[in-house]
């Protein structure tokens, strides 16, 4: 495994699969969490090595064995599993272990959930990216969690603001406890974008626009999604100090993560896992 720049996060390699973590959620003895890299698969040609997205091209039976090789490695159960339904939309879902194995193991039951929550041991939520922003969330009073997906579209409709109030709705957490992360993605460097998204973030005035929109001239912009997405749960009432950032960008990273921009398209996917471990893996 080479020398990988990770920023703001630890990267572990265990028989030949590299994954992800961030700190300050690795500090919490209850939760475990991952996201995956390019590293230590068995796809093949534009799908190398660890892919984790399904209907791409890749054959399922592939997919299904990186699965089983990422969980053997950073410590997930595979029958825990349950995945987002992903589409760009900001819908949410609150999970327990009835639901696992469905987008993995289990078809579908649903369509368009791009956020994931549950309050109860031994239920991992699983979500997709290769560009996008992963959004973590936990809550250490309550013991709650949740993940999110947000590209564009769910950054600006305020996806990570929707987690919070999802979360306070269910399990009564309260923004100032929570702790987020905003894991890798494309990064301020890379994603340009021209004036109907810049429109609709500078529309965003209480997240204060000027501080992630960057103006380039002849319609182009570039556009950092990190901080838009920091600012947004700031404005939703969580502390400066409990936010999590990657700082990551996966176009720059592409030989290790992939990248829909730097592939044409051309890629696998990577996974975000969020769980609470049972109190069997907390005593261990």
């Amino acid at each position: 495994m080479g020398p990988y720049d990770t920023r703001n996060m630890e990267l572990h390699e265990k028989q030949g699969v590299a994954y992800l973590t961030f700190p300050a959620f690795s500090a919490v003895p209850f939760v475990r969490h991952a996201f995956s890299t390019r590293v230590g698969g068995v796809s093949r040609g534009e799908f190398s090595s660890m892919n984790l997205s399904f209907h791409r091209g890749d054959p399922d039976e592939t997919v299904l064995t990186n699965y089983h090789r990422f969980c053997d490695a950073a410590g997930f159960s595979f029958d825990s599993l349950v995945a987002s339904a992903q589409d760009h939309h900001t819908e949410i879902r609150r999970v327990t272990k009835r639901e696992c194995g469905i987008g993995i193991w289990r078809p579908r039951d649903q369509e368009s959930v791009d956020g994931l929550l549950t309050d109860e041991p031994g239920v991992t939520l699983v979500t997709y990216y290769a560009d996008c922003v992963p959004l973590y969330f936990l809550d250490p009073v309550h013991r709650a969690i949740g993940l999110a997906h947000a590209g564009w579209r769910g950054t600006v409709a305020g996806m990570g603001i929707k987690m919070v109030e999802a979360m306070a709705h269910k399990f009564g957490s309260r923004p100032e406890e929570l702790l987020a992360a905003i894991g890798p993605s494309i990064g301020p460097c890379c994603y340009e974008v021209d004036q109907p998204v810049a429109d609709a973030f500078a529309a965003r005035t209480d997240w204060q626009p000027e501080s992630f929109l960057r103006d380039c001239g002849n319609g182009k912009y570039m556009l950092n999604l990190w901080e838009a997405n920091r600012r947004a749960l700031l404005r939703a009432g969580l502390l400066e100090a409990h936010i999590s950032v990657a700082e990551l960008c996966t176009q720059c990273h592409a030989d290790w993560l992939f990248s829909h921009r730097a592939s044409g398209g051309k890629r696998g996917g990577m996974a975000a896992f969020l769980a609470l471990k049972e109190d069997a893996e907390c005593r261990s």
